[in-house]
This record gives C-alpha cells, structure tokens and sequence, in this order.
C-alpha cells in the first residue's frame, strides 16, 4: 500500500508534467504558426565564423532571388536561383540553384525535411536539417559549410 508521502510524491510530478504540456505546446505551435506561409529570400551570405566577415554566397551572387513555402498540411518547397544565370549551361546552371521539396517537422530550432524532391538527385530520401530563428518580420536560416564557414540565408514573409 502506498503511503501518504509516496502518493503526494507522485501527484507533484503529475501536477509538473501537466503544467511542461501545457506551457511546451504553445511555444511549438507558435513557431509553427510563425512558418507556415510564403518568405521571399532577402539575402544568402557566407559567413567565416572566426572573423564574422560575411560575403554573398559564391555561387548565387549578391541578388539571388528565392521563395521558401511552408503549408499548415507539413510540407515545404524551396527554390533558389543566383543572379545573372542566362546563358549559363552545365555545371554552372547547376551550382547556381538550390531546390527541393518533402514533409517536414519542428524540433526545437530546427526543422527537418525529408525530401522528395529535389534539383541535387542526391538529396532525395534524405533528411535535411535547417537551425532557425525569427529576427522581427524576418527568417534566419543558418546551415554549417563544414569548413569554418556558415551560411546565413535571410527570408521575408511575402505581403499579401
């Protein structure tokens, strides 16, 4: 038989718990809320991290142009295009575009999306991981590079 100390014990962890539900789940849907819709790329920027220096992405250029969907059913699309791409052909036309598609899922800061679709056939069937944070009206995606470096793509909610 329980005793009295033991059940008080467990109606303060019941009591903890509940409350973490019913804090925790807002703040999620929050962000989720904030997503969902139709951003405009503002910029891509690689950053070294050690110095903070940021330049336009290499192979997008300064005025890349971009949308970046997100729908209330979990799917997200992004396309992607570097600036001054006419005339290009092969590998350059290739390199001077991001594009891919799947469902995705919130954890914490993050969204992950398993795609499939997308322009690097490579990607598909794989689960691509995006840190983000909302910065006033904007969408600041930051991915690692691997070599010292991030890219900080920034994105505005499109107006109706």
């Amino acid at each position: 038989m329980a005793t009295r100390k033991s059940v008080i014990a467990k109606v303060k962890w019941l009591a903890a718990l509940v409350c973490f539900l019913i804090f925790a789940q807002p703040s999620f849907a929050d962000e989720r809320e904030k997503l969902l819709g139709v951003w405009k790329l503002v910029s891509w920027e690689r950053e070294i991290i050690e110095t903070g220096k940021r330049n336009p992405h290499p192979n997008l250029g300064k005025n890349a142009t971009g949308y970046l969907i997100f729908t209330s059913e979990g799917r997200m699309m992004a396309l992607i295009t570097g600036e001054g791409r006419l005339g290009l052909t092969g590998d350059a036309l290739n390199v001077s575009m991001y594009a891919y598609s799947g469902k995705y899922e919130l954890k914490d800061d993050k969204w992950i999306t398993k795609v499939d679709a997308a322009w690097n056939p490579g990607w598909v069937g794989t689960n691509q991981m995006r840190s983000f944070k909302f910065d006033a009206d904007r969408l600041v995606v930051i991915t690692g590079t691997g070599r010292g470096e991030r890219d900080i793509i920034t994105w505005e909610k499109e107006k109706d």
